[in-house]
């Protein structure tokens, strides 16, 4: 029975490291930039919940669609006013632009908020659900639920929507699609916005999980990446795939070695994965 509730566990958490890994993919795949900005962006939206509840005792998991408005202005303005600017360079300069704005954004929120941990405290908390042998935080399984349907809307959006339809033409060939009359910049700056609502999203549920702090910002980070690497860039099926996939190989990594080196399994795993199959489980040229 311990193997199985290890198992639950890590899917217990799947749902949350997919709506993680989905905004990061989006823009990786739309924009071909590697946003290294990504893990702040879950932070901060982490701390507006926190703020939320701590001010006006707002759940965070009611509270994560409006972080992830926030944060959805704050990236279509990032890439509209900063962005954009360098996107017909090569691809290190946008590496490193990304990069440069994390450590700002990182620095600022250790200003403001200290480098120490906060949690939100959940009262009444929301207590467990007792299967008999298994035993699961309700928080953790409200919050895979929330997450997965906001992984449900992204991809309806961008299956039956004309901006949808938009961003994955940009996504294909950018050149063609502008000569079809789609706005790419315009586009592009909607994609990072979208990517960034996943972020604060994916913020706000995990903390009534995980303590928040800007520090945590670069483990977030890696999760994305590892995640679109297992599933396959340009799937949102394979975000969420490599999401549960993450959760139940840091589950059983935590059973066996430790939970220090939960994540060092799952970075051989993606070195293997590299190896054998570069696409990833699921992978596929544009985003669907």
């Amino acid at each position: 029975m311990l193997w199985l509730q290890v198992f639950v566990n890590g899917l217990a958490v799947g749902g949350l490291y997919a709506c993680i890994a989905v905004g990061f993919s989006l823009v990786w795949g739309v924009l071909s930039v590697i946003n290294i900005l990504h893990g702040s962006l879950i932070v901060l939206g982490g701390y507006l919940a926190f703020f939320a509840h701590q001010q006006w005792g707002i759940n965070p998991l009611l509270f994560a669609p409006v972080a992830g408005a926030v944060l959805f202005v704050l990236g279509a303005g990032v890439q509209g006013l900063v962005i954009n600017h360098v996107m017909a360079r090569p691809f290190l300069i946008t590496l490193l632009l990304t990069f440069g704005l994390n450590l700002f954004l990182d620095n600022s929120m250790l200003a403001l908020f200290s480098a120490d941990y906060r949690k939100v405290l959940l009262d009444p908390p929301l207590g467990v659900f007792d299967l008999g042998a298994i035993v699961v935080p309700a928080d953790r399984i409200y919050a895979t639920v929330i997450g997965l349907i906001l992984i449900g809307l992204l991809a309806l959006l961008l299956r039956t929507t004309q901006l949808g339809r938009a961003i994955i033409a940009v996504r294909m060939d950018r050149d063609a699609a502008a000569l079809l009359g789609i706005d790419v910049r315009r586009t592009y700056a909607i994609a990072f916005g979208l990517g960034a609502f996943m972020a604060g999203c994916a913020g706000a549920l995990l903390s009534v999980i995980f303590p928040i702090s800007p520090v945590a910002s670069a483990g977030y980070l890696g999760k994305a990446f590892v995640i679109c690497v297992l599933g396959g860039l340009g799937s949102i099926p394979g975000a969420v795939l490599g999401g549960f996939a993450l959760g139940i190989i840091e589950s059983f990594g935590a059973l066996f070695l430790g939970p220090e080196h939960a994540m060092t399994l799952a970075f051989l795993l993606l070195i293997l994965l590299l190896a054998v199959r570069p696409s990833g489980l699921l992978g596929k040229r544009g985003f669907a």
